[in-house]
């Protein structure tokens, strides 16, 4: 770790690892951030966002970051936890939500409630 607060190197489980890790650039604690929101996404859909055969097919998989909510799946989950999802699994660091951000989030703060729709 340098003096940043940024890390560097490849580590992690396919299913949770950032992009950013998995592009070798420089990161930071938002990367708990994205992992926080695999295993939110998988609480509410049964499966990951991200997914391949393969270990090297889910880490292109992250790297292309393409979120969905497949309606079959997501037909009763919230405006508002997608929401929180999408700012959680956003692919740009830069924009993804801080641990405090998350916590602050509308979702969050309603404990959860608007989980499920009607």
């Amino acid at each position: 770790m340098n003096e940043r607060r940024t890390m560097t190197g490849v580590v992690g489980t396919p299913y949770y690892v950032a992009p950013e890790v998995l592009s070798g650039r420089e990161y930071d604690q938002k990367v708990d951030v994205w992992s926080a929101g695999v295993i939110l996404y998988v609480l509410l859909a049964g499966v990951p966002p991200f997914y391949g055969e393969t270990p090297v097919e889910t880490f292109e998989a992250v790297l292309r970051g393409n979120i969905r909510f497949p309606t079959r799946i997501f037909r009763s989950v919230s405006p508002e936890a997608k929401d929180l999802l999408r700012k959680m699994l956003c692919k740009d660091a830069s924009r993804r939500l801080s641990a405090e951000q998350v916590s602050r989030h509308p979702w969050v703060i309603n404990g959860g409630q608007t989980m499920i729709n009607g």
